[in-house]
């Protein structure tokens, strides 16, 4: 028996070579299975069960993608509408027949214009899981496909950029079908571009690609009357530690506007670099910046502002100080302006900060003033117009200024002691100094300015130093703080970041030593989806002022990111807190699984690297993948 085995495997094995060699391997067509959509239980959302397609049955099978697009109240919509009525028929339309009227002011039609450009782009990555190419067919189009017009109506005065106080992002959309002249007719309302720039991306969620017939799928009625939650919806990225590519800051901003994110907060400086060429001050992305490669010219950040623009998102810049400065400031000593900054880069650095390099200001150097007053001036050229400044402002280390024999000097030169609150005191005075500074800089127009949590903000320290009506207060601490309380109480407008649940760096190994991350462990996209500010909010205060809480934003510190896993870092726990942001929905994250894990598919087909939520098996078999 052993013999013919073994001469049976060969001739088997000569007989596949063969085959490899001469032979493709048919694809498979079509598939056994389909779905349909079945309620789950009393208060829980349907869903789409995987079945055996009966056979000789004059039913046509319905396939998972088109099962989704009709399935529950909101269908595949990510972030879910605040009012939503999904038809339950889908009609079949190709790519070029299309049509679409703008009603808007000419700066209006302007950025509809790119927007749907984007929204055609869109259109075309939704057959990319079947590798078949791009949608393009010859006229005349078959019989049964559907026409596709699009009408957008922007009702009120053009607001060609987002302001927290100014801008309303609701919009309406209303899909019809007429079955008799086969047309389909998308009429998306809104008072301001960013809104109806929001209805075109839900318009793209109720469209998908029919993987059996190979055509585009519409659901051909809907009823969506939808607006944000909260005003303020963002992502942070730090392009300091590692730079960031033009290209996946793009992404990323891409990917926001999926998501209905609409704050882009860049954290574009640090101690470890400065990597933003400034033409009055050229010195410090000389000195400031890993290679000459890796700098922002101010091309590339007026392209950034604008691309995000048209996608809904506005752009914060963050000069951090007087903290987190240092390598591209120390110039200062060769120009005559003496030293910029203290503890650069200062040994051992467990002293002087909390992670290296060290590095902060040098408040008893008036010449720091004149240096900000430059960058702030540039930063507002390119970035502009700016409704929010972001001024960095935490980890101060007092011992840093105390040890420094020019600070030490200068406070016992002004009849101060060297205390912690006479150190704030200086801090405080140095940053109403900096607010001053860019006001001046924006032609003495005033904007709020957001403030990291810090020493200034403590117990009973943020009356003091900081004015409620200059700035906004960025919460990193956790969600049980009692300064949450006190800000409130006070009426200070705050941003939520807390880190037990938003920051998306954490839960990695660490990168000074071993063992974790110092803000370990990992924040899964169900703690990030369950975080909700208002209900902090109420946990800590039995009375809240919600206008007060304008929203809330994810940072990604970049220790251990770049260019290439930033996707991952994001997404999809960033959608997440998109649907958080701007639903705020009344449940947990269960009853926004089956979405959540769509979505991610949908993201990846638009070109974006999420990480994996589950097996495809549990995305093909809603309700099975669970734990009692």
């Amino acid at each position: 028996m052993t013999g013919f085995w073994t001469t049976c495997s060969v001739l088997l094995l000569i007989a596949w070579s063969s085959r490899a060699d001469n032979a493709e391997i048919p694809p498979l067509s079509g598939s056994p299975w389909s779905w349909r959509c079945e309620p789950k239980g009393e208060g829980l959302y349907d869903i789409c069960v995987r079945i055996l397609t009966p056979e000789n049955t004059a039913t046509p099978a319905l396939s998972h993608p088109a099962c989704r697009l009709t399935c529950g109240k909101f269908g595949t919509l990510w972030p879910k509408p605040k009012s939503v009525n999904l038809g339950k028929q889908l009609s079949y339309f190709l790519p070029h027949s299309i049509s679409h009227t703008f009603v808007a002011s000419e700066e209006d039609t302007l950025l509809l214009t790119e927007a749907f450009k984007n929204f055609m782009k869109i259109l075309d990555t939704y057959d990319s899981e079947y590798l078949l190419g791009k949608l393009t067919w010859k006229s005349p189009e078959p019989i049964g496909y559907h026409k596709v017009n699009i009408n957008i109506h922007i009702e009120g005065p053009s607001k060609s950029h987002l302001g927290l106080d100014i801008t309303d992002e609701k919009y309406a959309l209303v899909v019809t079908t007429d079955l008799c002249s086969q047309t389909s007719t998308a009429n998306i309302t809104a008072k301001t571009f960013f809104g109806a720039r929001h209805g075109l991306e839900t318009l793209a969620q109720l469209i998908d690609y029919e993987e059996i017939e190979k055509k585009l799928m519409i659901v051909n009625s809907a009823d969506i009357k939808d607006e944000p939650a909260f005003p303020y919806r963002g992502l942070m990225l730090d392009t300091s530690r590692n730079f960031i590519t033009v290209e996946a800051i793009k992404r990323t901003i891409d990917t926001m506007s999926a998501n209905k994110l609409n704050t882009f907060h860049w954290h574009i400086t640090d101690s470890y670099t400065f990597p933003l060429a400034l033409k009055s001050l050229p010195k410090m992305a000389y000195y400031g910046t890993y290679s000459p490669r890796q700098v922002y010219l101010p091309e590339d950040v007026k392209g950034l502002v604008e691309y995000a623009r048209v996608r809904g998102v506005r752009v914060v810049p963050e000069l951090d100080a007087p903290a987190h400065v240092g390598f591209g400031w120390q110039w200062g000593p060769q120009e005559g302006l003496g030293n910029l900054t203290v503890c650069v880069d200062q040994e051992p650095w467990q002293e002087f900060c909390l992670q290296p390099p060290c590095g902060q200001l040098n408040i008893a150097n008036q010449n720091i003033y004149t240096i900000l007053g430059k960058i702030y001036q540039e930063m507002l050229d390119m970035f502009g117009p700016l409704d929010l400044f972001h001024f960095g402002g935490d980890e101060v280390n007092v011992h840093c200024w105390n040890t420094t024999e020019e600070i030490v000097t200068y406070m016992k030169s002004k009849n101060l002691s060297l205390t912690d609150e006479s150190y704030y005191a200086q801090w405080s005075q140095f940053q109403n100094r900096a607010y001053d500074l860019l006001t001046e800089a924006n032609g003495q127009v005033k904007i709020p300015g957001i403030i990291w949590t810090s020493h200034l903000t403590e117990k009973g320290h943020t009356n003091r130093y900081l004015n409620k009506e200059k700035y906004i207060i960025q919460i990193w601490s956790v969600k049980t703080d009692p300064l949450i309380k006190e800000l409130l109480d006070q009426k200070y407008r705050l941003i939520f970041s807390n880190k037990d649940a938003w920051y998306l760096d954490c839960g990695f190994s660490a990168w000074v030593g071993e063992g974790l991350n110092s803000c370990s462990p990992y924040k899964g996209w169900q703690l990030v989806y369950d975080n909700s500010p208002k209900k902090i909010a109420l946990n800590v205060s039995t009375e809240v002022d919600f206008s007060l809480i304008l929203g809330g934003e994810a940072p990604l510190w970049t220790e251990q990111a770049d260019s290439l896993t930033i996707d991952g870092r994001f997404w999809p726990r960033g959608a997440a807190l998109g649907e958080r942001l701007w639903s705020d929905p009344d449940h947990d994250w269960r009853d926004a699984e089956y979405r959540m894990v769509n979505h991610r598919q949908r993201l990846v087909k638009r070109g974006v690297q999420a990480d994996r939520l589950q097996p495809e098996w549990c995305h093909q078999n809603q309700g099975r993948c669970y734990r009692n």
